[in-house]
């Protein structure tokens, strides 16, 4: 890790709330977070801790209520919807638990629609997306929709897709959550290469087994970090 350079995700006193019937629920309040480049961290939490709501607020897909928040050293609430649609699609790769594939195109133009809204020309896209298909193995699986993949292999897809656009930070939420035992180890493998291959990576999971598979473990509780520490 290059630690002259600003944190990929730097977040100061991150609060967000929610209206509940008459009551305000807090699922922030006041997070401090830095993530650097190259760095694989899992994030941790029972159900209601603000786990998701933090993984949303680092996706761009949620505003806070206070705190601040920048991604690659550029404030995120100083952005402008395009200049966030933008970030969302060229800078954060995203790794559902669902795969979130269109049924009816193959796993090559799956992988291929960032670099559509990202204006990239066809020869250029069509060689990023066979590239990265080959690099999460599935270099002969490139005309197969995703009816004809088994689970493993749709969440390989999702894992090329959202890497296709180089971005500055792979998010996955929990993606191994809809598979079996081994076809989650096969993943877990593959973002084990990844990290070996310089990316950044930062999951959600409630799973301690895929957590202790990062080399840092953040525990989240009431909306609150409650440790923050490396994975030995």
């Amino acid at each position: 890790m290059n630690t002259a350079e600003p944190p990929v995700i730097a977040i100061r006193g991150l609060r967000r709330s929610y209206p509940m019937g008459d009551a305000v629920i807090a699922a922030l309040n006041g997070v401090d977070l830095e993530v650097r480049r190259g760095e694989y961290a899992a994030i941790m939490g029972p159900s209601g801790s603000g786990k998701s709501t933090l993984m949303n607020l680092i996706g761009c897909l949620d505003t806070p209520d206070g705190g601040e928040y920048r991604l690659n050293g550029r404030l995120v609430s100083a952005m402008k919807d395009g200049e966030l649609a933008t970030v969302r699609n060229r800078e954060i790769g995203f790794v559902f638990q669902t795969f979130n594939l269109l049924q009816s195109a193959n796993a090559l133009h799956n992988v291929e629609m960032p670099l559509i809204y990202a204006g990239v020309k066809r020869r250029e896209r069509l060689e990023r997306a066979r590239t990265a298909l080959r690099d999460v193995g599935l270099g002969d699986r490139m005309h197969h929709r995703p009816s004809e993949l088994s689970g493993g292999q749709r969440q390989r897809v999702a894992i090329a897709r959202a890497l296709v656009n180089r971005p500055s930070l792979l998010l996955a939420d929990e993606p191994t959550g809809n598979l079996d035992t081994t076809t989650a180890g096969e993943i877990l493998s593959t973002f084990d290469a990844l990290h070996a291959a310089g990316n950044t990576l930062l999951l959600v999971t409630h799973d301690e087994e895929v957590a202790h598979r990062a080399r840092r473990i953040i525990r989240i509780r009431d909306g609150k970090i409650e440790s923050d520490r490396a994975n030995p």
